[in-house]
């Protein structure tokens, strides 16, 4: 039970939210009604294909493919930066961490800079924080209120953008501003990726999920579609799904919607949303993390923007802002003679420095 609560420390304090909210509004059958099924569906069906596409080595034959041979060091810092920053668009923050950043410590061992460690992994992090709000798909909190708010791809394009290209050029800034030098770079096993029928597979699960999630094709369809089609192709992939982030997202629907039916919480957390929609989500990010932040909050404010900018911009600042920058510290952490006090100094530093930064460009 210890290592269990260690391990799902956001599911616990979830569930324990949850309790407590019963406590002031009892169970019913509208209780039922908070949980957004769509939502759960379709992150499970990305879950389950990204998964598939990883336990094919897609990712890792791509990234030596852009590493191999001789290349300046800002340039390979820049790659290994720009990988999670690109990929995380696609296959959310947390699995292009969890893809990327063992990579990048791979590699760094492997040329013997591994003094780089902690800002290279650092700025990975940050990257797959702020590319993963590119996309109404790049990290959860996106897909629910892409969902709940009703958007078109145009209208989130249209609030992401400009932050997602700002975040781009400032990753490109730090990258250029690190020492330079000429390395070459060759692995000593060169991965291959493995069961090439299935990627395809994949890739056209993949394809789907992305229609349903434009509200394209139906939610419903593409659900049992993906489940059978693991079932029959690739059962063990759906061990790798993260149902304890599924049921963190249960018990955060559940929390909120009974949050909304407290009087004195709804006049108070309704007047912060209604003048200071963006502070509001970044300062609630800092506590409690932007996906918990997100489901919370928008039972407060139509304005998706504000709700949309300050939650992804509120996974900058503290280790628990972005649950995905947990798992960046918990790889770095295991590596031997880990300095961990100093990662916390670098990390917080860089990601108030971006945050500052694009606070600054809101106003602007």
């Amino acid at each position: 039970m210890i290592e269990f609560i260690k391990k799902e420390k956001v599911l616990c304090i979830a569930a324990i939210s949850a309790f407590i909210s019963m406590i002031f509004v009892p169970p019913s059958m509208e209780t039922l009604s908070f949980i957004d099924v769509r939502v759960l569906a379709l992150l499970f069906c990305l879950m389950a294909v990204i998964a598939g596409l990883k336990q094919c080595n897609v990712f890792i034959v791509f990234a030596q493919c852009l590493l191999s041979g001789r290349k300046q060091l800002r340039v390979f810092f820049l790659i290994l930066v720009l990988l999670p920053f690109f990929s995380s668009m696609f296959i959310t923050n947390d699995v292009a961490l969890i893809t990327f950043v063992p990579f990048a410590i791979l590699v760094l061992d492997m040329i013997d800079r591994k003094q780089y460690l902690i800002p290279i992994i650092t700025l990975q992090t940050i990257a797959a924080n702020l590319g993963s709000m590119a996309t109404p798909f790049g990290n959860p909190q996106n897909l629910f209120l892409y969902t709940k708010y009703g958007l078109t791809i145009g209208d989130f394009f249209s609030i992401m953008g400009k932050f997602t290209f700002l975040a781009l050029v400032l990753l490109i800034v730090c990258c250029m501003l690190m020492k330079n030098e000429t390395l070459e770079v060759s692995f000593p096993e060169k991965v291959h990726m493995i069961k090439p029928k299935d990627v395809i597979l994949f890739v056209v699960l993949f394809i789907l999920s992305l229609l349903s999630v434009l509200h394209i094709l139906p939610y419903q369809a593409v659900f049992l579609i993906v489940v059978v089609t693991m079932l029959l192709v690739s059962p063990v992939v759906l061990k790798d799904v993260d149902y304890a982030l599924l049921l963190t997202f249960v018990c955060f629907f559940i929390f909120s919607g009974n949050i909304g039916k407290i009087d004195w919480m709804q006049e108070f957390l309704g007047s912060c949303m209604k003048d200071y929609a963006i502070p509001t989500a970044i300062a609630s990010s800092q506590v409690i993390s932007n996906v918990p932040s997100a489901v919370l909050l928008s039972s407060f404010t139509n304005q998706a923007s504000g709700l949309l900018i300050g939650t992804n911009l509120g996974g900058l600042g503290t280790l628990i802002a972005s649950l995905a920058s947990l798992i960046s510290f918990k790889f770095y952490a295991n590596e031997p003679h880990a300095d961990t006090g100093k990662y916390l100094k670098v990390f917080t530093g860089y990601n108030l420095i971006f945050l500052l930064i694009l606070i600054i460009f809101i106003f602007i």
